[in-house]
């Protein structure tokens, strides 16, 4: 059966997440129903990474197997075509080898938070920012942030129902960046990893947050990565402002 990538861009708010539930409308059950109109079966997909509900993506990468040998192009014609009017794309699809992953593949995850400093509600914006009435110390949230990155046990920062095998993992990147947005001055946080945990980035960004409002010190993000503890953690911040951005791979199947 033919393997093809999918590059997928959504938003999350209308969905109780990516993964399939009986239940709830999902990500993966959209594209599932789309494939079953081009060929009338069921169909499994994966996908790197299980968004939660409301997160949003530009860049997750997600793979099917057909029966038929499609045109890249027409396959993702024809899925975005039966996936109206949901808000799901199909930016590209691409064929790939039979051995591929789009999880066990990916050797990096990419995902970008907004934060908007204003005190108006966010209208255009709307799940899109997450939005706060204050404003913030970037520098102290950078300052804050040099603490997790590297390799480091984030039980501190996942949530109690992750289901990874251990809390131990690899920050490459934090960077935060102050921009002026359409609807006001924004904070950006880019995140990168060869993978995150249940909640990781929306913990990281909370406990961040308090950290640019002076309600934390920088140096007590060490601490509290050093507890090793749930209730160390600051608050977990809105899903509203993350996207899951890119997925990288040793060869790129969309070059």
């Amino acid at each position: 059966m033919p393997r093809y990538a999918l590059l997928v861009e959504y938003d999350g708010r209308p969905f109780a997440g990516w993964q399939r539930q009986a239940d709830q409308p999902s990500v993966q059950g959209a594209i599932e129903a789309a494939l079953a109109r081009l060929e009338p079966r069921d169909h499994t997909i994966a996908a790197a990474g299980r968004t939660d509900a409301g997160v949003h993506a530009r860049g997750q990468v997600a793979q099917c197997d057909m029966v038929k040998d499609w045109d890249a192009f027409r396959l993702s014609e024809a899925l975005n075509h039966h996936l109206k009017p949901l808000p799901v794309a199909i930016r590209q699809a691409a064929r790939v080898d039979d051995d591929w992953h789009a999880r066990f593949s990916a050797v990096e995850r990419r995902y970008l938070f907004r934060l908007m400093m204003r005190r108006a509600p966010a209208t255009l914006e709307t799940g899109q920012v997450w939005r706060v009435n204050h404003q913030l110390d970037v520098d102290a949230m950078r300052a804050g942030a040099v603490h997790l990155i590297g390799h480091h046990d984030f039980t501190t920062f996942r949530s109690v129902m992750c289901q990874s095998k251990s809390p131990v993992k690899t920050l490459d990147e934090i960077a935060i960046e102050r921009i002026d947005g359409l609807g006001g001055p924004e904070i950006h946080f880019r995140l990168r990893a060869r993978s995150f945990l249940h909640n990781q980035v929306r913990s990281i960004v909370g406990t961040l947050e308090r950290v640019g409002v002076g309600a934390w010190s920088p140096d007590r993000v060490k601490t509290a990565l050093e507890a090793r503890s749930r209730p160390a953690c600051g608050p977990v911040c809105p899903p509203d402002g993350l996207s899951l951005m890119g997925v990288g791979y040793p060869a790129d199947p969309f070059a």
